[in-house]
């Protein structure tokens, strides 16, 4: 193994944290407790969980709690005690770094930079879904319409770049407004099944009794999606450490605060659709728009609540995405600052004291990719491949963050408690759940053979290319090194 993939020894790791806050003193510190507290909520809250987990019907309180009990509370145990050891810009990459190597660390950015990039390069289609569905049917055509849809693409992820350039001043009142609309949303459809109720339009609802759960394939894959894919990303607010006040204190107390408004949130909203859907019949892909358009039925202004409240899921999926693109622009500046990326990612905008080079190139990219997609239009397999290797990216990067207090810091004479360990160990094991059920799949699809291939080749092309991405610079950087030695001498 190379010297700058070892492990680092305890003196290697106390510079390193010094050497990452001199460089963050250079960021502006713009978020607080609140706004990282609304930022969690507009992240880790997606509106299509609460009918994934209504498919199990009323037995979605025990799973909720199964989730919760075995991947939430442990990832926020972990996200907690990370971020108070290593507060520092960059997050995930930081812990991966300190915590094995240079090599680990690298290859955590490259596949959260690949999560982001072909989740955020979907926003100008669903931008222009959005749209055609609140100006209603006449407008379906605007989806077809690659001309529209270029023109959305461009603007919204301009918009994004231009937000992340003005830095987290500006963009943080644009998470601000996306976690509020996200309360709004699920106020509105917690208190739906209340207000019929009082109006005689349904007879019953019980919100909190649970039924026994029936433990099938099924099952187990959906307990996956709600453990990970609907309860993850804690930890990706840590990215932005160097721009927080006081970070090893608030991102802590942020978890804290919005870990049991998130549970409370999936569990009574996925009571709602169920109070106006049967499991069968819901709509996987817009279930809250669909319990809104019964709920309302009765108070003859659907049409109107509904339209508001799609332009404010569009106004959601926008804040989502400058959570994400944001975060995504600090990562080639970090690794820069380890020469690990050219120099030119960590140059900062003279203004704002936002990597304004990484910024530009996150956005050409992204944009790329969004009007490559657009060739392949109606190719649904092919996006369901897509969907899942980046959702199989993200999850590589929690199985790291759990292995840490697990197999990694060993450079540290403290070693984190068992109970620390056991708990990483629950948080590491729901995430393998995850990543197994999306590569082998267990819905009906043409080949299941040719599925897992083609996404286990994606996973493995992807990440060969970033190792050898990291290896490239390593060799860069001991060559400079030397050059620079001997020129001294």
């Amino acid at each position: 193994m190379s010297e700058e993939a070892r492990a680092i020894t305890t003196a290697e790791f106390q510079h390193e944290e010094e050497r990452v806050e001199e460089r963050s003193k250079a960021l502006k510190k713009e978020l607080g407790l609140g706004s990282l507290v609304l930022t969690q909520i507009l992240f880790i809250v997606g509106l299509a969980w609460v009918g994934v987990a209504g498919k199990l019907g009323p037995s979605h309180i025990i799973f909720w709690l199964l989730a919760i009990a075995f991947f939430y509370i442990p990832s926020a145990i972990v996200v907690i005690h990370l971020n108070r050891l290593m507060p520092l810009e960059g997050g995930l990459y930081q812990w991966a770094k300190l915590g094995f190597s240079e090599l680990v660390g690298f290859m955590v950015a490259w596949n959260l930079w690949l999560f982001v990039m072909l989740n955020t390069s979907e926003l100008g289609l669903q931008t222009t879904n959005y749209i055609s569905y609140a100006l209603g049917p006449n407008s379906a055509w605007l989806t077809g319409n690659k001309l529209f849809v270029t023109a959305a693409s461009c603007t919204a992820i301009g918009l994004l770049a231009l937000i992340s350039t003005l830095g987290l001043s500006v963009g943080k009142w644009v998470h601000n407004v996306g976690g509020v609309i996200m309360l709004l949303i699920f106020v509105t459809l917690i208190a739906l099944p209340l207000l019929n109720l009082a109006r005689g339009t349904i007879t019953e609802y019980h919100p909190l009794t649970p039924a026994a759960p029936k433990i099938s394939l099924n099952s187990l894959n959906i307990l996956g999606k709600m453990g990970f894919g609907a309860l993850g990303g804690f930890e990706y607010v840590a990215i932005l450490a160097g721009e927080c006040r006081s970070p090893a204190r608030t991102i802590g107390r942020s978890v804290m605060f919005a870990a049991p408004i998130i549970a409370l949130m999936f569990i009574l909203g996925t009571s709602s659709v169920l109070a106006f859907v049967r499991p069968d019949d819901i709509d996987l892909i817009g279930p809250i728009p669909q319990v809104l358009s019964l709920g309302f039925r009765s108070f003859g202004f659907v049409a109107y609540i509904v339209s508001l409240v799609i332009m404010m899921m569009l106004l959601l999926r926008f804040a989502q995405a400058s959570v994400t693109f944001t975060a995504i622009t600090r990562l080639p500046m970090v690794a820069g600052w380890d020469r690990l990326m050219p120099q030119w990612f960590t140059r900062l905008h003279a203004k704002y004291r936002t990597p304004i080079n990484s910024i530009i190139i996150a956005g050409l990219i992204t944009l790329s990719l969004g009007l490559v997609s657009l060739i392949g239009v109606g190719q649904q397999e092919a996006f369901q491949l897509l969907f899942n290797a980046g959702g199989i990216f993200y999850a590589l990067t929690y199985l790291v963050m759990f292995a840490i207090p697990l197999f990694g810091l060993k450079s540290l004479k403290e070693r984190p408690h068992m109970w620390l360990r056991l708990v990483a160990l629950s948080g590491f094991l729901m995430t393998l759940l995850y990543v197994t059920l999306s590569i082998f799949p267990i819905i009906q699809v043409t080949s299941n053979a040719a599925f897992t291939a083609k996404i286990t080749a994606i996973i493995v092309v992807a990440n060969i290319i970033g190792a050898a991405i990291f290896i490239f610079a390593e060799r860069k950087r001991k060559a400079d090194a030397e050059a620079a030695s001997v020129a001294a001498d």
